[in-house]
């Protein structure tokens, strides 16, 4: 696994080095300036990122979150005083553990494994909440389309569906693509009132 450890303080950041090493990782980069952070990221395609910030100001934690959301990497962040605000914020961006005034050497590994396991975790739930507003749309679609069938042909509902149906079978499309085609045709042409 390759580890990717931010922290502006040499001696932090040994200490997170050292602990990393103590629990069997040894593919450990370690960055010491964040001057160019996304893009140094970005090239060293880390598995995992560790920030230490020794008291974030406002700034340094709006660029942390938004490195998180850049990254789309498992992200543990240490951080020795924090807010409420800072923590919702945090947890907002997809920082996958925050942890306030706990870094120890021996605490790292378990960390380091709930980053990961949060992460995997956050992202299949936005994986499936993706899936459900796009299945959702396509069924609002779909319906819109039937109901368009039902008025310019004077069918029933069973029947408009299975024209989209037979359309999408002969076309070698979804039917969702089908509908959304009859929809955007019938719209231009003005015809969907």
């Amino acid at each position: 696994m390759k580890i990717a450890v931010v922290d502006e303080s040499p001696a932090r950041a040994a200490v997170i080095e050292e602990g990393l090493r103590d629990a069997g990782y040894s593919d450990i980069h370690v960055l010491l300036e964040r001057k160019a952070l996304v893009g140094r990221l970005h090239e060293l395609a880390p598995d995992v990122v560790l920030i230490n910030l020794e008291n974030p100001g406002r700034d340094v934690l709006e660029e942390s979150f938004a490195l998180s959301r850049a990254l789309a990497r498992p992200i543990a962040m240490f951080v020795d005083q924090s807010d409420e605000r800072s923590i919702s914020d945090a947890v907002d961006a997809g920082i996958s553990a925050y942890v306030v005034d706990g870094m120890r050497k021996e605490r790292i590994k378990p960390i380091l494994e709930l980053a990961v396991r949060r992460f995997h975790a956050f992202t299949r739930l936005q994986s499936e909440l993706h899936e459900a507003k796009s299945a959702l749309a396509e069924r609002k679609v779909v319906d819109r389309a039937k109901a368009l069938l039902m008025k310019k042909r004077g069918i029933d509902e069973p029947a408009a569906y299975a024209l989209l149906r037979k359309q999408a079978m002969d076309s070698g499309r979804r039917i969702g693509e089908v509908a959304d085609a009859l929809v955007t045709a019938l719209t231009l042409l003005g015809g969907d009132e």
